[in-house]
């Protein structure tokens, strides 16, 4: 449409208009420093690495008779699809994992990818995140808060025996220590037990099963803290706190923007914020017969976009990714040291 032609312009033109600014204060991304001085093209190829999903369009009809376009209702959904993404990046490829165009990536990449693709049959697809909200009260394509992008990928995870995540979302901005690790040491549910507790379509079970079968040990941990940093503007009193959490290395970023206007924060330079903007429509893409994934259009390759923090609405959903107990101990001492 030409509509959505023309989003793609202001997109795009305002990516090139937003380099960053000669500084010698420190860039942060997930957990991450930069310095632009000395590495701005190491920063650039650290955020182009991170999976970028946006609206699409051409895909299968949600539900059979739903919408075929996530456009003008699914950006809080693709900025949930894209901090799991980071979550598994970090689980299978290790946070310096890095991308590049037409180079070959190894099998678990495309193995993360597909999950995400706009397919009933893939776990995380925008069809099982639309169709999962209707349990938390959403109808398909109506437009998700931080809060129940939250709670749909913690009933979705149930199914994802490959990548077997404990799912924790923090209520009333509490983090129950005792309670995640009786969850991540718990024994994996099988899906015939997740099933009863939630409804997924039959073809998505299986696709990711875990053909090593069930282990024992620490489940990796998403850790998901949903919070209010303020009535109807950001309080500045949390804005160094916020911060702090972009430099833990435990950082999977956050979930927020204005209302009915989502982004994925991923990092901060001095009071504006980095944020990887889901508003541009493209073509739904498949995987190929080997199983590879055409992937140049779920990497973001200009400048990001910035905003100052005090613009942000005060709803928002930060993520940490603990693959080991230790990590988790290491973030809850960090929490307690620096924001508490």
């Amino acid at each position: 449409s030409v509509l959505s032609r023309y989003e793609n312009q202001i997109t795009i033109l305002s990516d090139y208009l937003e380099e960053f600014p000669e500084t010698d204060e420190p860039v942060w991304i997930l957990g991450k420093q930069h310095h632009l001085n000395t590495d701005k093209s190491e920063l650039l190829l650290d955020i182009s690495a991170r999976l970028w999903f946006t609206y699409r369009r051409k895909f299968s009809p949600i539900g059979g008779t739903g919408p075929s376009s996530d456009a003008g209702w699914g950006c809080m959904l693709r900025c949930g699809q894209m901090m799991l993404a980071q979550a598994l990046i970090c689980r299978h490829l290790g946070r310096d994992w890095q991308w590049e165009k037409h180079k070959k990536q190894p099998e678990e990449y495309h193995r993360i990818l597909r999950c995400f693709l706009d397919r009933k049959d893939c776990c995380y697809s925008i069809h099982q995140m639309a169709q999962m909200g209707v349990g938390e009260g959403k109808s398909i394509g109506e437009w998700f808060g931080p809060n129940t992008v939250a709670q749909v990928l913690k009933k979705l995870a149930l199914f994802d025996e490959w990548n077997s995540l404990a799912v924790y979302v923090s209520m009333d901005n509490t983090v129950v220590i005792e309670d995640i690790k009786k969850m991540c040491w718990s024994p994996p549910q099988s899906s015939s037990m997740a099933h009863s507790s939630a409804h997924l379509h039959r073809s998505a079970l299986g696709r990711n099963k875990n053909t090593a079968g069930f282990c024992t040990g620490w489940k990796p941990l998403l850790l998901i803290i949903p919070l209010r940093l303020g009535i109807n503007h950001i309080n500045p009193v949390y804005i160094d706190a916020f911060k702090e959490c972009f430099k833990m290395p435990q950082s999977l970023g956050a979930l927020g923007g204005k209302p009915n206007n989502a982004y994925y924060f991923i990092g901060f330079l001095g009071n504006e914020l980095i944020y990887l903007d889901p508003h541009t429509t493209q073509s739904f893409v498949d995987s190929e017969e080997n199983g590879t994934v055409d992937d140049e259009t779920f990497h973001c390759q200009q400048a990001p976009h910035r905003m100052k923090i005090m613009n942000l609405d005060p709803s928002v959903a930060l993520g940490f990714f603990c693959k080991e107990e230790c990590d988790f101990d290491n973030w809850c001492s960090l929490v307690q040291k620096v924001i508490i």
